[in-house]
Formats: C-alpha cells, structure tokens, sequence
C-alpha cells in the first residue's frame, strides 16, 4: 500500500528564504501557477483593491512566487485596476534566478480580449523584458497596431482567447512556469479550461461583508466538473494562513 504525502506545516517566521523557495517546488517541469489573497468570508478586495487584504507575510510569499516564475500572467482590468508596475525584482533574486536557470526578469504576459490597454501603461513601456500580450483575431486592429511597438502580441483563438493554444504559446517561448495572479475572470476561465495545476492561497484574518467578488467568476464550465486539489502546505504567520494545493 502507497503511504499519504501528508502536508506540510510550518511557521513563516521559522523559515529562511531557501526553505520557503523550496516550499514552492513545482511538480512539473511545466506548469501553471495561480496565487490569489482572500479575506475569511471570500472577498478578493477591499474597497476595490486586493492591497487591503495583503501584509507582510502574503508579500513575502508573492516575491517568491514572482522569483521562480518564467511568465506573470494577468488579465487587462486586473493590470489596470492592481496598479500594476514594470516586473522588476532586486539582485538577490536576479542572482537566484541567474543560478536556477531563469531569465534575469520573468516576462510579463497580459490576457485581454479587447486589447483596451495603453501602451504608454509603465508595465508595458518600461519592462525590463518585451512583454506578450495574449488576443484572439478579432481583436480591434487599430489597438492591436498601437500595441506592437511595446509588446509581443500573440493571437490564440477566433472570438475569444483559446487559453490551451495560449499556454503552448508559451511554452515554445521557453515560458514553462506561468505564475497567474488574476483576477478572477482569468482564474474562472483557466480552471474551467481545466488548466490550473496548483493554487496559493493566502487566507487573511478579516471579515469583508457583503459586495466584493470570490476569487473566481465567469460562466459554469459546459462539463459542471468539479476538480480535486491535493493540500501541499500550511504555513501560518500569525493569524494569516498561507495554502498551497495541487492537482491529483
């Protein structure tokens, strides 16, 4: 009889850097990533922002998840609304990366259907890597044109973007760990694509009411499956609960 992996448990403050990096080993050499923070009752943001329900122990673990990533993957409105900066990491990161195989920066890769982004946006312009902007074709062309001169745009479906074509995109970029950080449409759309290998969770102590979205929305997947994840890890940090679950 094959024993159970049992999770790990852990205290955030009894970890140095290498032993929480290596709390986020992926399971494959290609995968797809999704980090999300959430207050008790399920809201995704505060007064319209997820800064709200972060601190220091949910940012300690998200640089760590940025640090072993080949691509960041975002929707358009998650960029817009979050205040999304250029990707930049300090040396010591870029040092780890250098020695693990990395690129220096992980690139930055924007979903957007309508392409309603401005290419003067300092994420774009001031990347320190040429971003990939993931469309379908009949995406606007005069948006697509004012785009091209900041951004790789890569066209993966007819009316909307075929998110499987997308990832593959990707991978032939050599982009085989793709770290997700939402929002929630693009969270709803890959797990109904059946896409998502592994979600970190960040539970925040705080009770939100009422309003605010979950971390996932969109349409019900056509096949209504319900999809099994495996607990990996729990690491507390005074009352905040950091999860890490994969698939099965």
């Amino acid at each position: 009889m094959n024993e159970v992996e049992e999770p790990t448990f852990a205290a955030l403050g009894a970890l140095d850097d290498d032993a929480l990096t290596s709390l986020y080993e992926p399971s494959a050499a290609t995968w797809l990533r999704i980090n999300f923070v959430t207050s008790l009752d399920g809201a995704v943001t505060v007064e319209g922002h997820s800064e709200g329900l972060s601190g220091e122990a949910d940012k300690r673990v998200f640089g760590v998840l940025r640090k072993r990533c080949d691509a960041l993957l975002v929707g358009a409105g998650t960029l817009r609304q979050e205040g999304y900066g250029p990707v930049r990491l300090d040396e010591r990161r870029r040092t780890w990366r250098r020695q693990h195989g990395f690129a220096e920066y992980p690139t930055l890769v924007v979903l957007s259907g309508a392409l309603a982004l401005d290419p003067t946006h300092p994420a774009l312009a001031e990347a320190p890597v040429r971003p990939v902007i993931l469309t379908h074709r009949s995406a606007p062309a005069d948006r697509r044109a004012a785009l091209e001169p900041v951004a790789d745009i890569l066209t993966c479906g007819d009316t909307e973007v075929d998110l499987s074509a997308a990832l593959g995109a990707l991978h032939e970029r050599g982009l085989r760990q793709v770290l997700s950080e939402g929002g929630p449409h693009v969270m709803g759309a890959l797990t109904a694509a059946g896409l998502v290998d592994e979600l970190c969770l960040t539970i925040s102590p705080l009770l939100v009411g009422p309003g605010p979205s979950r971390i996932t929305a969109g349409p019900q997947p056509v096949d209504n499956a319900v999809r099994t994840m495996k607990l990996r890890h729990v690491v507390t940090a005074g009352e905040v609960l950091i999860l890490r679950y994969d698939r099965t």
